[in-house]
């Protein structure tokens, strides 16, 4: 028995120090691998940071809407008697849209009008006698006082029939109309819309650090989905206050519009030129690095990536303007940026 608890303790022992043999080697293995990874050099692509001239163009997103527009309604309650304009086409200022019957109101200045005129002879028979004394002052303010109150209610009658008829107020093109000839119309319904198209406003915002960079008849470009046109416009307005919420400035701008091409409330791709800088520090748009406090890039020194944050600007397609972190002779690493870590070994290929 003593035999067989020996055999028994000498195996266990045997595979105890196995185990231990296994996992020390293990070990061994992996601070070797660990310490040949701590010593391999990455080879990465890079750029030596070079000042140059930037022309500073800004792209936004801007929506096109017309020169003037209005919504054509009626002043007047009544029946319409005749429309004069035929949908979607062009006319002209002061030219009459569509007429409401009148008759009523007529009627009512005929009978305003003999009102007046008696009203009137009052008036001059009570000036005659105060003349002659025969009437005090405040009996002949009386009478002066009725006919001027006669005369202005066939002003407001004469009015009143001046609004049946109802004129385009600048020249532009008709819309679809919502009436018929003998429709019951009362202001609150929308005849059709009335746009004025020959020229168009173009509106859009810009980040209020670029204030101070526009100003009014400035040029600008800008493009429409479906077209490969470049339009230009011209800025003639700006906004005197940033708004506080989306902390950008209201731009707006004027493009001419002769042909007819564009078209009021479709999106404008706006390319905006702002001052052109010199000695300007620009970098590939893959060598940024977003991070929870701004932007970081990664620089090759000594031999060592070192983790540079970055204050940037305006984005272009394949460049980025840097306005802090960065100096000339700096060689910035433009590859494999995202699993980079600070002090890296790095061997940098730099593009010329």
């Amino acid at each position: 028995m003593k035999i067989k608890y020996l055999v028994y303790t000498l195996l266990l022992v045997g595979i105890g120090g196995f185990i231990a043999y296994r996992i020390s080697s293990n070990s061994a293995k992996n601070e070797d691998s660990k310490d040949k990874g701590m010593n391999k050099v990455m080879t990465l692509s890079g750029i030596v940071v070079e000042p140059q001239t930037f022309d500073n163009n800004l792209s936004l997103s801007g929506s096109i809407e017309a020169n003037e527009q209005v919504e054509i309604r009626s002043e007047v309650s009544g029946i319409v008697e005749g429309i004069y304009f035929n949908e979607g086409s062009n006319v002209s200022k002061g030219q009459v849209l569509f007429k409401v019957n009148d008759l009523e109101l007529r009627a009512q200045l005929t009978q305003a009008k003999t009102r007046e005129g008696l009203a009137s002879e009052n008036e001059r028979r009570a000036k005659l006698l105060l003349q002659k004394e025969a009437i005090s002052q405040e009996e002949y303010d009386v009478a002066r006082a009725d006919f001027k109150s006669a005369q202005a209610q066939s002003q407001l009658i004469k009015a009143q029939i001046a609004k049946t008829s109802v004129r385009a107020p600048f020249s532009g093109k008709i819309g679809l109309r919502s009436i018929s000839p003998g429709t019951y119309i009362t202001p609150t319904v929308l005849v059709a819309k009335l746009v004025n198209i020959g020229k168009l406003k173009i509106t859009f915002s810009i980040p209020e650090k670029y204030a101070n960079q526009i100003k009014t008849n400035s040029n600008l470009s800008f493009k429409v989905a479906g077209s490969t046109e470049n339009y230009t416009a011209k800025i003639y307005a700006i906004e005197p206050e940033v708004e506080i919420a989306t902390r950008t400035l209201k731009v707006r701008a004027i493009a001419e519009n002769r042909d007819g091409k564009l078209l009021p409330g479709t999106f404008a791709n706006v390319e905006l030129p702002l001052d052109i800088i010199k000695d300007a520090i620009v970098v590939p748009t893959e060598a940024i690095v977003p991070v929870q406090n701004g932007k970081k890039v990664f620089i090759s020194n000594n031999g060592m990536a070192k983790e540079i944050m970055v204050e940037t600007a305006t984005r272009t397609d394949a460049s980025i303007l840097v306005l802090s972190g960065l100096k000339a002779g700096d060689t910035v690493i433009t590859s494999g940026v995202m699993s980079l870590k600070n002090e890296t070994p790095v061997k940098v290929k730099v593009k010329l």
